[in-house]
């Protein structure tokens, strides 16, 4: 694998309403690894070729779908597939609709064990961002934001999240910037705080577009970014 290519990515917002306010759901990095060692992240990670495969229970809505379309080639399904599929590895949550899978992956049958296929009906696309020039590792992520009324089971139970992430835990928004979290990932709060309802698209996805020659702010389907 050419570690030098911009890999495409998807990073999973998850919100949960509590009596204090929205809570977001965070875990470290290793201190080993390659790209944001011992940082703070969101759920995610890149897509693999077979995500584009997967039979999605329901479809991603209208304008996120599109906006995914603008300024890339990549299948949204397949970005929406990896949301899922990389909340469900890191965490043990499911993000489903109930129905048979049979036929499922080898590495989907433990997520269809519980009687789901992958549901991207709730799946809000929310901001997009290209790693820098000069980083170890380069992604084009992609951040879904979802209300966390919508993960089948227990929203605490992480027993069945792989070692990728440790100290996964629920964090209101209010103290999230108290952790060290990589740079975007505070500009992505700081959006999520101006939106305060996970279940509505925003009018327009902010894009921070990092190319070997310009670094441009842009904003998918709608004005220039706004100060």
């Amino acid at each position: 694998m050419d570690k030098s290519a911009i890999r495409n990515a998807a990073t999973v917002i998850l919100q949960r309403s509590t009596p204090d306010g929205p809570a977001i759901l965070v875990g470290q990095r290793g201190a080993k690894a390659a790209f944001m060692p011992n940082k703070f992240v969101f759920p995610g990670g890149a897509v693999d070729p077979a995500d584009g495969n997967i039979p999605l229970g329901s479809a991603l809505p209208a304008p996120c779908d599109s906006r995914l379309r603008e300024d890339g080639s990549v299948d949204p399904n397949a970005l929406a597939t990896a949301a899922i599929r990389e909340l469900w590895e890191e965490t043990g949550l499911i993000l489903g609709t109930p129905a048979a899978w049979p036929d499922a992956p080898e590495d989907w049958h433990a997520f269809a064990a519980h009687g789901m296929r992958p549901h991207a009906a709730h799946l809000r696309f929310f901001f997009r961002a290209i790693t820098p020039p000069g980083r170890p590792r380069r992604f084009d992520a992609r951040f879904f934001l979802i209300d966390a009324d919508h993960i089948s089971g227990d929203l605490d139970d992480f027993s069945a999240a792989s070692d990728e992430l440790s100290h996964l835990h629920w964090v209101p928004l209010a103290d999230v910037l108290t952790l060290d979290l990589p740079f975007i990932t505070e500009v992505v709060l700081a959006e999520v705080a101006r939106h305060p309802d996970p279940s509505q698209a925003p009018q327009t996805v902010p894009f921070f577009k990092n190319t070997d020659e310009e670094s441009l702010f842009l904003r998918l389907n709608g004005a220039p970014l706004e100060d």
